[in-house]
């Protein structure tokens, strides 16, 4: 067989792995310096998403939206069009699989569901969006018996083929509208997690967010909310599903409010698996978050310094700094989304922040928003990440958080928000 796999990242890599033996691969990538593997073919550089009607088989990567596909060549060459996530689904061992989508929280809830799964004693794989590719999980040996759990962002669900039994939706507010056309097409391409359900399967959704509940009414299974019942939820400070009091919210490791829906939606998703409370408790009491959610770096001076490099939306942001009582110096800015800074400016004024910290492409458009409400503590960060924590920290005064959390992407300064998660905890951390 003759495969085109466009995009050569992680996903693109698992794909080639999974596609090499007796077929002839061409790697379509629009890095023009790409060292592809011996023995296979390259289409590089600007035009490397033309002309792929010659091939039978194409493996799109979650970075390639398909109208770029369709403006290279035409609409019926979508037919030949799959995905790292829908072959692993079409080919998986076990029909055990719980998909997690959302606009954020999804890392962590997915986590959650796993270590709970894993508590129990189930054999648990977890992949998708989260770092580990889905066709890469082929490689640990999955059981009928076991459990997939899948984080899946709406790169990769624009054009799924087959939904998982479980699928969760979490809140979901406008983001990557620099990749959608627009909201409405971004919560569409959400649907398609439930749109494959059958009667037998299960849709577990927010029903506090508007977005959520019309995204799994897309389902024709079961739709169990969370945060409220039958699903689990909050009651006098302690976390119950189907009467079982699982923990008190105050045993729970992770922070901030916004951390109770994914705790609510983890639990109401493993309890469809197994109702061992006991199992739920050992993982919500212990886990303290994923990297750069807000994460604690260190505490210097009677300052702590947080990094929620992860959140890149004017929505995460603002539950970050609701996360926290004390006074803040918060960064924000960087590449733009398409997002609005007027809500979040309000949420700066009421939330005892005593700087905002600007940064990259978005600090202007964020200090107009600030100044429209009429908060003018803002200053400049400067070029680099060493330049940026130093000016927070002469901002601080003891008993002060440090929060970066930019409410934008990361592309403007750094390779991705990884990246600048990755320098803002060692310029902390180098701090004396």
């Amino acid at each position: 067989m003759n495969i085109a796999i466009l995009g050569f990242g992680l996903e693109g890599r698992a794909a080639y792995d999974y596609w090499q033996d007796a077929n002839d691969i061409t790697i379509c990538d629009q890095n023009s310096e790409l060292k592809v593997p011996e023995g296979v073919g390259a289409q590089l550089g600007q035009n490397y998403l033309n002309n792929l009607e010659q091939f039978d088989l194409i493996v799109r990567s979650p970075h390639v939206h398909p109208r770029l596909i369709v403006a290279a060549n035409n609409q019926t060459v979508l037919d030949k069009v799959t995905t790292n996530t829908n072959e692993f689904l079409r080919v998986c061992p076990t029909p055990n699989v719980i998909g997690v989508t959302g606009t954020k929280g999804k890392g962590t809830t997915a986590t959650l569901i796993t270590n709970m799964l894993e508590a129990s004693g189930k054999r648990v794989h977890l992949g998708g969006n989260i770092g580990v590719a889905a066709l890469d999980l082929l490689k640990s040996d999955i059981q009928p018996d076991d459990y997939v759990v899948l984080e899946l962002s709406s790169f990769q669900l624009i054009d799924l083929c087959q939904s998982p039994h479980i699928a969760v939706c979490l809140m979901v507010v406008s983001e990557h509208l620099d990749w959608h056309e627009n909201i409405e097409e971004y919560i569409a391409t959400k649907q398609q997690l439930f749109i494959h359900q059958s009667q037998s399967d299960i849709a577990i959704y927010y029903p506090a967010n508007k977005n959520s509940v019309s995204i799994a009414s897309a389902s024709l299974g079961q739709h169990l909310p969370y945060f409220e019942q039958p699903g689990a939820y909050v009651d006098n400070n302690l976390v119950v599903i189907d009467g079982q009091t699982i923990c008190q919210t105050s045993e729970l490791q992770l922070l901030g409010a916004h951390n109770l829906q994914n705790v609510c939606a983890a639990v109401t998703a493993a309890w469809q698996v197994t109702q061992d409370a006991a199992a739920m408790r050992s993982v919500l009491t212990s886990f303290s978050g994923l990297p750069y959610r807000l994460e604690f770096v260190r505490e210097l001076n009677g300052v702590r310094y947080y990094n929620d490099s992860f959140g890149t939306t004017p929505e995460t942001a603002t539950v970050a700094m609701q996360a926290f009582a004390a006074p803040k110096i918060i960064i924000l800015g960087g590449s733009d989304k398409g997002a609005s800074y007027d809500e979040l400016a309000t949420v700066v004024k009421d939330n005892d922040v005593r700087q905002v910290v600007l940064i990259g492409d978005q600090a202007t458009s964020i200090q107009a928003s600030l100044e429209a409400v009429g908060f003018d503590s803002f200053v400049s960060g400067g070029q680099t990440m060493t330049e940026i924590v130093q000016v927070a920290r002469g901002l601080a005064q003891p008993g002060d958080v440090i929060l970066l959390s930019t409410a934008c992407a990361s592309f403007d300064m750094f390779k991705d928000y990884k990246d600048r998660g990755a320098q803002f905890s060692q310029a902390v951390q180098a701090l004396v």
